[in-house]
């Protein structure tokens, strides 16, 4: 007896109808579970022994069928002492680098979202992501670059290893001198802050700082685009980020109508998503919440599957929501796999965001 209370027996019974029913999606019954899985005893000790996992709340038994489902406590007690690391292949590897680097080194909010197109491909789930927010990253620079005589180039660089850039479209002609003195004003009066200290009171730092009417206009200018250019809410502009929902179609539990349509406004309530994301905690490997677990109804048939990645000081969330049948140990290594890679592809020779 181990220390859950369950034999050994039961332990290997109930992995082997989890692994079953996640093959399947069908309810297991103590036949096929013996045919698939050859654990070397008969159908017979299999049932009995599933009707004991029932009991004990393990399993639960589809009054249509004479098969069995993994109950949500069977999945937890699955990913805390049965499930078995898996590692990605070297091709499976080279395969989501490949896809994830294909864009060169574009835009963070880029990679981003690319990555979380690659999850949902790779996986069959829905890829989801929060991006890092910028409130509390300190600006060590702007700069000012005249792209053409009516359009300028604001980059700012911040302490994070983060490039964001924004193009401002002018009025008209800006002289060199005046774009000079501008930008020495900016870096004066900015750099050294955090962005969520620049916004809170923009207006007032650069009172008085203009000393010719050109120089007043632009930095009218730098002011109005200031809601982008500083824009807290993350390298994409938004915290949230959702894949493409078609990925879990082909799922067996959103096969209906009315099932497929509550996943797509569950995913149209990003202020839900966006709480139950960003209050996440890693602790180094990927966390998995199943079912009830997220104290939230609308979540109660799904399982989320995430891990860290790191931009600089910055962090964010990458993974996958999907139903709570879903291959753990594989899902969860390739989530963990790719959340590495995009630390990697974000570092300093990629880490570069558009805004």
């Amino acid at each position: 007896m181990t220390q859950s209370g369950l034999t050994e027996r039961e332990e290997q019974i109930l992995d082997a109808v989890i692994r079953t029913y996640v093959e399947t999606a069908e309810p297991a019954g103590s036949r096929t579970v013996a045919r698939r899985h050859g654990l070397g005893v008969s159908p017979a000790t299999i049932r009995n022994a599933m009707s004991d996992l029932e009991e004990k709340g393990f399993l639960f038994h589809p009054h249509t069928s004479a098969g069995r489902i993994p109950t949500d406590m069977a999945y937890r007690y699955y990913v805390d002492t049965l499930m078995q690391p898996v590692r990605i292949s070297a091709a499976e590897q080279r395969k989501l680098r490949r896809q994830l680097a294909e864009d060169g080194q574009g835009p963070l909010e880029r990679l981003i979202r690319r990555s979380i197109q690659v999850l949902g491909l790779v996986t069959g789930e829905l890829g989801v992501a929060i991006a890092p927010r910028l409130d509390e990253v300190v600006l060590e620079k702007l700069e000012l670059a005249l792209v053409s005589t009516e359009k300028v180039l604001l980059v700012l660089t911040l302490r994070s290893g983060v490039v964001r850039t924004v193009y401002v479209d002018l009025p008209g002609a800006v002289p060199a001198e005046t774009l000079a003195s501008v930008n020495a004003v900016l870096n004066e009066r900015l750099a050294g802050h955090t962005l969520g200290e620049i916004r809170s009171n923009l207006a007032e730092r650069l009172r008085d700082a203009a000393t010719d009417e050109p120089a007043t206009e632009l930095l009218n200018i730098f002011m109005q685009s200031a809601e982008d250019v500083l824009d807290p809410t993350g390298l994409a502009g938004t915290e949230l980020l959702l894949g493409r929902t078609s990925v879990l179609a082909d799922q067996p539990e959103f096969s209906s109508g009315p099932r497929l349509r509550s996943l797509i406004e569950l995913t149209e309530q990003q202020d839900l998503l966006t709480g139950v994301l960003s209050t996440r905690e890693h602790d180094r490997v990927p966390r998995i919440t199943i079912g009830g677990e997220h104290g939230e109804p609308k979540l109660s048939t799904l399982t989320l599957v995430t891990s860290e990645y790191r931009i600089g000081k910055l962090s964010g969330v990458l993974g996958v929501i999907g139903p709570t049948r879903m291959p753990y140990a594989k899902v969860a290594a390739i989530v963990e796999y790719t959340s590495n890679l995009m630390t990697e592809l974000a570092g300093p020779a990629g880490g570069e965001s558009n805004a």
